[in-house]
């Protein structure tokens, strides 16, 4: 069966994960690997990868995402905030909201990814408070992500 990895990566996190899937799933039947691209629509199925933006996948994910029709779908992301899978949830409901009713999802994984530094800068800026201890605070925890681990878990997660 043919698939295709289309991902959409601001920072390089989601490039990342897809990276690690193509790695782990067989590259004979690898038909298209790269951004959102017509290309990726010959495959069965489609290996969906975006990066968070204001709760849901970044535009130009959604925009393909929307454009399919009658595929197996896998979809995969990054965002800058983790630590509580019912978040990671929430998004990727969102992000299901935009495909179309004859679109089957196999499943789904999304891990924490690191944030660029001025979003730092912007945290250090605010005015003290518990609030920006909290989000200077996540924000160092997600330097090392995607991390060893996450890829393992989203390799775990294609090949069940």
């Amino acid at each position: 069966m043919s698939y295709a990895i289309v991902y959409s990566s601001r920072t390089g996190n989601t490039q990342l994960l897809a990276q690690a899937l193509r790695d782990a799933l067989p590259a004979d039947e690898c038909v298209y690997f790269g951004a959102p691209s017509a290309q990726a629509l010959q495959a069965d199925t489609v290996y969906a990868g975006f990066w968070t933006d204001k709760g849901t996948c970044d535009e130009a994910a959604g925009e393909f995402l929307r454009s399919l029709h009658g595929k197996r779908v896998f979809l995969f992301g990054t965002a800058g905030f983790g630590g509580a899978p019912s978040y990671f949830e929430g998004i990727l409901e969102r992000v299901r909201t935009l495909l179309a009713k004859d679109v089957t999802v196999i499943g789904s994984y999304m891990c924490q990814g690191k944030m660029p530094q001025p979003v730092r800068d912007r945290y250090e800026a605010m005015e003290e408070s518990p609030h920006r201890t909290s989000m200077l605070e996540n924000f160092d925890r997600a330097l090392s992500h995607p991390d060893a681990d996450d890829l393992a878990r989203l390799k775990a997660a294609v090949t069940k």
